[in-house]
């Protein structure tokens, strides 16, 4: 191989993994930090994998339909760190959840707290927020 090849090379491969890296950490701009909002709901899903927890849960709107909601945290690694494991939270569960909306204006936040079924709170910190 030519070693005037490598420097342009070298280059790409850098920018590839610096763009990959940036991008993963979106949330200041997929969520609207300035906003929170709070509700009551029915875990529907709770999904345990990399790179960012998901919670889905119903919330009974103030006309009485169900909207079906979705939140991220932080990592498995991180939250089983704080006393967290896959089976936290099952189907069914009452919860109370504060998010960061999403700017899209989709029933999706990424989560600031959380109150679980047995009074437990978990806060941004604790859910290995902060980015």
């Amino acid at each position: 191989m030519s070693s005037k090849l490598m420097p342009p090379r070298l280059f790409a491969g850098l920018l590839l993994v610096c763009c990959s890296i940036l991008a993963h950490h979106g949330t200041n701009a997929s969520y609207d930090q300035s906003k929170t909002v709070t509700m009551t709901g029915t875990v529907t899903e709770f999904v345990w994998s990399n790179p960012h927890i998901q919670l889905y849960f119903d919330v009974k709107s103030e006309t009485g339909s169900v909207v079906h909601w979705g939140g991220e945290g932080g990592s498995p690694g991180t939250l089983e760190k704080v006393g967290w494991s896959r089976k936290l939270l099952k189907p069914g569960d009452q919860i109370t959840i504060t998010v960061h909306p999403s700017k899209a204006g989709t029933p999706f936040g990424v989560i600031e707290k959380l109150v679980l079924p047995d009074g437990r709170v978990f806060d941004r910190v604790l859910l290995g927020g902060g980015q």
